[in-house]
């Protein structure tokens, strides 16, 4: 019995590092919310089923084999098995770690549970003629990895439910007796985050406003943000609304209660889960139709699917834009260089232009920013406070973020890519000086039109970059063909399994001056094995 416990060591390493993976895929895909881990299972085979301890079942030779040497070689091949694992989680670069939360935690225990019972069991039921049987089972079970932390999730979702309305009703309650704290929501396909922190820089030089934190955009996040950081000072609570399908933003709207919201661009991310554009424009409108009758809406002229769309709401409207002048305020004079973003502000009623200036880069971020001068200047903000609150204003991390790698200028837009974003981000890099570089894998979640756009995509490509690195063979075809439809030299096109590979790559290919645009979604989502 000693020697098969410590034969077993090898294995138990590896089940430690794998259920961490499995731990740090089921939080990126919302703990199985709405199928999101099982969806993502599916589609990886080579993630979760085409791994080297594919083949435990090889240890069925050991009904044939002395006890010792059976034991021997289950260990030397877990020993193997744990090393390539280990290695190519070493390859990995993920933007977004796991986060070792109180759920996470109680999902360890569960875990440790299952596994123990398992192995408990075998232990008290320990005959030596079985031996094989029993690796076979233990090689099974470590191999299932990702279905086992799935049922841990499941066990435990009783327990997780009781916690959530705990910490709701709390969070409830906290925003109820600050009755002079006033709730701004923020929502849109696109552009979210971004709006978020530049509504907070720019009201902060007034006003006392907190944001949520990075993308807490769900009601957990909410949740977590009034419960820890909101006080008795705040007053504004600027809460960033993401969703996955029609519902969760009223679900949030009734949580929080929004007075003001700002919808940023309505576009095409997460169609895979709306099921169609015309779900996106509602979903994302039940903001505006959420806000009570004395608040206040701040909308995008520009944008054809909120001019389209009929209001159920008589609160009032403010509108921005850009190429429409019909608006409550516009941006004109636009100057974009490598260090930032001028533009002049023109208000409705006043035809003064007012110079803004940020270290923002691309035309998006503009639109990101009228939507916070719109707001700070109906709420009663200055035109030299506004000017501050922009120049104020910092680059959201992986959304257009200038940055060093080496000698290479690094233009970081790899939070997520979608349409609209993807193409203002290559405007940003077609601006730039020098040779111009750009790293994708594509564009996902974009369901029946997710070939058509990349193919789109990779004909906007071949127009600015002097070098392209695919990131991913079968997931950038339509890129792939989009570059050769518009003759573009296959020489100049390089093709990588995982996004690691492409820093060295980039200094064999970089100029005396080089930027390298890096538009994607997260690596450990995308990368090819």
């Amino acid at each position: 019995m000693t020697y098969f416990i410590l034969s077993l060591l090898p294995l138990l390493t590896l089940t430690f590092f794998k259920t961490k993976k499995s731990f740090h895929m089921l939080q990126q895909n919302w703990y199985n919310d709405d199928q999101r881990y099982f969806k993502w299972l599916i589609k990886n085979p080579f993630k979760v089923f085409i791994t080297p301890d594919a083949f435990f079942f090889t240890l069925i030779v050991g009904l044939f084999l002395d006890k010792y040497l059976l034991m021997i070689i289950f260990a030397l091949f877990y020993i193997i098995v744990g090393y390539l694992y280990r290695k190519s989680m070493k390859k990995e670069q993920t933007k977004k770690p796991l986060v070792f939360t109180k759920r996470v935690r109680r999902l360890t225990y569960t875990t440790i549970v299952l596994y123990l019972i398992a192995i408990i069991g075998i232990c008290l039921l320990y005959d030596e003629t079985d031996l094989a049987y029993y690796y076979l089972f233990i090689g099974f079970i470590t191999y299932i990895n990702y279905f086992v932390v799935m049922a841990s999730n499941f066990i435990n979702k009783p327990w997780e439910k009781q916690v959530f309305y705990y910490y709701k009703r709390k969070a409830k309650k906290k925003l109820k007796s600050m009755t002079n704290m006033k709730v701004i929501g923020i929502t849109g396909s696109y552009g979210k985050t971004s709006t978020k922190n530049i509504v907070s820089d720019i009201l902060n030089v007034k006003y006392d406003a907190f944001p949520t934190p990075k993308n807490f955009n769900t009601t957990y996040g909410l949740m977590i943000t009034i419960n820890n950081h909101l006080d008795k000072f705040s007053e504004y609570f600027i809460a960033e609304m993401g969703a996955f399908k029609r519902g969760e933003i009223k679900e949030l709207c009734d949580f929080v209660h929004p007075t003001y919201g700002i919808l940023t661009t309505i576009g095409t991310a997460h169609l895979d889960s709306f099921g169609s554009r015309e779900n996106i424009q509602k979903g994302k409108f039940e903001l505006i139709e959420s806000l009570p009758k004395n608040g206040v809406a701040v909308l995008n002229r520009d944008d054809e699917w909120q001019v389209s769309y009929k209001l159920k709401n008589t609160c009032k409207t403010l509108w921005i834009g850009i190429d429409n002048k019909e608006t409550d305020v516009y941006a004109t004079n636009i100057k974009l260089t490598k260090d930032g973003t001028k533009f002049d502000c023109v208000f409705k009623g006043d035809n003064k232009k007012y110079p803004f200036e940020t270290k923002l880069l691309g035309k998006t971020n503009v639109y990101n920013i009228l939507g916070g001068i719109m707001l700070g200047y109906h709420l009663g903000m200055s035109i030299e406070e506004l000017q501050l609150g922009v120049l104020k204003v910092k680059p959201v991390e992986h959304r257009l973020e200038l940055k060093k790698y080496l000698d290479i200028n690094i233009i970081d837009d790899a939070y997520n890519s979608n349409p609209v974003g993807a193409k203002m981000a290559l405007e940003v890099l077609n601006m730039m000086p020098g040779k111009k570089i750009i790293v994708t894998p594509g564009m996902i979640e974009l369901k029946d039109k997710e070939y058509e756009l990349n193919l789109e995509f990779g004909k906007q490509i071949a127009d600015v970059a002097d070098e392209v690195i695919l990131i991913g063979a079968e997931q950038t075809k339509p890129i792939h063909e989009g570059l050769e439809l518009k003759d573009y030299k296959d020489k100049n096109i390089h093709i990588l399994n995982d996004v690691k590979e492409a820093f060295p790559l980039m200094q064999k290919l970089k100029d005396k001056e080089t930027y390298v645009l890096l538009e994607n979604d997260l690596p450990d989502l995308f990368n090819e094995k």
